[in-house]
């Protein structure tokens, strides 16, 4: 499968199954186009007829087009077939019962009232509570027991607001480290945080243990102020921006990301990047809210159309900035044109279920945080370990090739099939597909891959 657009001056395409992606000019651009429907003389001679006007296009050199485009073909870089398929409940099968992530839960419960929380405001639809360190430290050990062979493992603290269960975070840190090297594995842990309560100890302490740290932060002031507010109704960007600033400086401006979540109230998200931009942030994300239809915060389809012109404009902007030596990182245009996720990545999905686990408070497992609170999702718990075995099942069988619509798309084998947490939400099924978020993905994916190309092409 080919994949073809135009952005900017580039003409990308690219060749889904082998991830081949070419910079190429009109002309072999409209070439590709007509490469499997026409035959060679048929072919040349319309894209000959096209380019009459031109004289550096002559038939000798559209042949000579022609010719290196069946090399590339034979190379395996284009047209390249499908082979995957078979493979994706094989992958899958060889990982079962090894578990590498969890997202703990330490706290139910915020300290602001954010009326687009998927959470419910930390509460996730059921009561406030904070992860006692009992919980939490059986939580670690059965990730360790669930690893198999695996060295490297994950933790995310989340919440709600981990930073109200801040000692049970440090003492649950001080017991992984003192274990991991007897158990042979490596801790890499991450923080999620509206700011509110960071503080001198919060900054070390993450500094020092923390792999990364996501910071909430919606972006212009009034944007910001819009929905995350306190219980009083106040905003919180005049007290988290500075304690973020701190945060960040205190890094060396590293290993963290500013993370947005833009809605019906922002489509025009660019002025949100640009106002992080300008308070000194470079690692950036802005996420789509997910919101049922009829929410005041759902993205409309006049919305999504704004959207599409900002994503294009970001990757004008970033390109802009690499020129001008202040370059950024936006999380969804981060691709590795010349390595990338490994195939068992892009054709088994993210992991939620299976690799992946999001812990309650009270120690039970789900596939991950968005399905926390919603008991027909829950796994089991982390004392008798995985009992719910045919929704385990459902979500090891979520890779990119369940999906009947993810087959005929150019973009499967980089979404590898989606959130299941998406699809569940927008069509009551996680093997479903979230329309909305598909088209808005893809665009992505082609801002992306045009700035990795353009980057590239600048360093020839």
């Amino acid at each position: 499968m080919i994949h073809q657009y135009k952005l900017g001056d580039l003409c990308v395409v690219l060749d889904v199954c082998s991830g081949s992606v070419h910079a190429v000019d009109e002309v072999a651009y409209d070439m590709i186009a007509g490469f499997e429907t026409q035959e060679r003389e048929t072919l040349v001679e319309a894209l000959a007829e096209k380019y009459r006007d031109r004289e550096d296009v002559t038939r000798p050199e559209l042949e000579e087009c022609y010719d290196q485009l069946l090399a590339l073909k034979d190379a395996g870089k284009l047209f390249t077939e499908d082979t995957f398929a078979p493979m994706a409940g094989e992958l899958k099968a060889r990982t079962s019962g090894v578990i590498k992530a969890l997202c703990l839960h330490v706290a139910h419960t915020c300290n602001l009232n954010c009326s687009y929380c998927f959470a419910s405001q930390g509460k996730y639809h059921g009561d406030r509570a904070l992860m006692s360190y009992e919980v939490g430290k059986q939580a670690l050990d059965f990730l360790m027991d669930h690893s198999g062979t695996r060295h490297n493992l994950e933790v995310d603290f989340f919440g709600g607001e981990p930073l109200m269960n801040f000692d049970v975070v440090k003492r649950l840190v001080a017991y992984a480290r003192s274990v991991e090297k007897e158990r042979g594995k490596h801790f890499r842990f991450t923080l999620t945080t509206n700011g509110v309560l960071i503080d001198d100890d919060v900054i070390d302490f993450a500094n020092r243990e923390m792999s990364n740290v996501v910071l909430s932060l919606d972006g212009r002031k009034e944007v910001h102020d819009r929905y995350r507010v306190d219980y009083a109704g106040n905003g919180s960007w005049e007290k988290i921006v500075p304690k973020f600033q701190k945060l960040v400086q205190a890094r060396q401006g590293k290993n963290y990301y500013m993370r947005g979540t833009f809605t019906h109230a922002n489509p025009d998200f660019l002025k949100d990047i640009q106002t992080m931009l300008d308070l000194g942030f470079t690692e950036l994300s802005m996420e789509p809210v997910v919101a049922a239809p009829g929410d005041p915060a759902a993205l409309t389809e006049a919305d999504k159309e704004i959207v599409m012109q900002q994503y294009e404009e970001l990757a004008r902007l970033m390109l802009q900035r690499d020129k001008e030596g202040r370059p950024f990182t936006f999380y969804h245009y981060m691709i590795d044109l010349k390595g990338g996720p490994c195939i068992y990545k892009r054709i088994s999905g993210c992991g939620s279920g299976t690799e992946y686990m999001a812990v309650t408070p009270w120690g039970d497992l789900y596939p991950c945080h968005q399905f926390v609170g919603d008991e027909k999702f829950k796994l089991g718990n982390i004392w008798d370990g995985v009992e719910n075995h045919a929704v385990q099942a459902e979500f090891a069988g979520c890779n990119v090739y369940a999906r009947e619509e993810c087959r005929d798309c150019w973009a499967r084998l980089y979404c590898s099939g989606g959130c299941a947490a998406n699809a569940y939400h927008a069509t009551g099924s996680v093997r479903g597909v979230y329309a909305d978020g598909c088209d808005l993905f893809r665009k992505r994916m082609e801002c992306a891959i045009a700035v990795a190309v353009a980057r590239e092409l600048g360093t020839e």
